[in-house]
């Protein structure tokens, strides 16, 4: 599919991987839809989510490149926010052609210790939000004669690990939905695939996997991630954001690839 003049919509657009998402398309000549979460913070969450400023400065970059964009906030576990997100792009570009789910939270800690209240919000924005998004997201895909949808998983969803049972389960559960998707929409013309990153230095991993991985190892903080990419990568390195973006823009302008899981790790997840 040709990308020129296209509008996409990215969730959790506000920096990271969403961001550089975001920045990828309008490279490919997309018009952006971008949103993430009101400011402040998640109680499920040990580190701080994306600001208003993070959005804006996503934004910024778009303009840059002499798109059109719109920004609003929404929270992808409700409904409504959704609904009214999905109005505003109608009202905005008259259309919608491909929707990047890439909303999520994460937060680590053994079965026996993990807050249910926490183990149900890290569902409900990485696996629910993911449905409600495409819930909203379809019909506008459908006036366009078909389009596409990138799920964001990620490797956890492929291989369960330790101290990461909710949020391995929630992405095992995006990589499932998306296939369902893919045989549900292919009669509409909609290509629905799964992304799965590998190991990225975020915020995620800096608040919430190095503490982890540094109790169960004993290693120092700031040797926990370099031995472990080294580890656990067969090209010994970690990967960026913009290798991400990369294959989002390969899936959403694939023809004929649907219903399946691109993996972006450097060997860290052959199966």
């Amino acid at each position: 599919m040709d990308l020129d003049g296209k509008i996409a919509l990215v969730t959790g657009a506000g920096r990271g991987l969403g961001r550089a998402i975001a920045k990828a398309l309008a490279d490919a000549g997309c018009h952006l839809a971008l949103s993430d979460r009101a400011a402040g913070g998640d109680s499920a969450v040990p580190y701080a989510l994306s600001s208003n400023e993070d959005l804006e400065a996503t934004a910024s970059l778009v303009r840059a490149r002499k798109r059109r964009v719109l920004v609003r906030t929404a929270d992808v576990t409700q409904p409504a926010d959704l609904a009214d997100l999905v109005g505003a792009v109608k009202k905005e570009f008259g259309g919608l052609d491909i929707v990047v789910a890439n909303a999520g939270i994460i937060a680590a800690a053994p079965v026996v210790a993990m807050d249910p209240e926490v183990w149900d919000r890290i569902f409900a924005v990485n696996t629910k939000g993911v449905f409600l998004t495409a819930r909203a997201a379809i019909p506008l895909l459908i006036e366009r004669g078909g389009g596409r949808i990138v799920n964001i998983a990620s490797v956890a969803g492929k291989t369960g690990r330790a101290g990461l049972a909710a949020y391995c389960a929630s992405k095992a559960a995006v990589i499932s939905l998306t296939q369902a998707l893919a045989e549900e929409l292919g009669p509409s013309g909609i290509v629905v695939n799964a992304l799965c990153p590998g190991y990225i230095r975020t915020a995620m991993w800096d608040e919430v996997l190095i503490p982890s991985l540094a109790a169960m190892t004993g290693l120092p903080r700031d040797q926990v991630f370099d031995r472990f990419i080294q580890g656990a990568t067969y090209l010994k390195r970690e990967q960026t954001p913009e290798e991400i973006a990369d294959a989002a823009v390969y899936l959403c302008r694939a023809e004929n690839v649907t219903g399946t899981t691109l993996t972006v790790a450097g060997g860290g997840e052959v199966h």
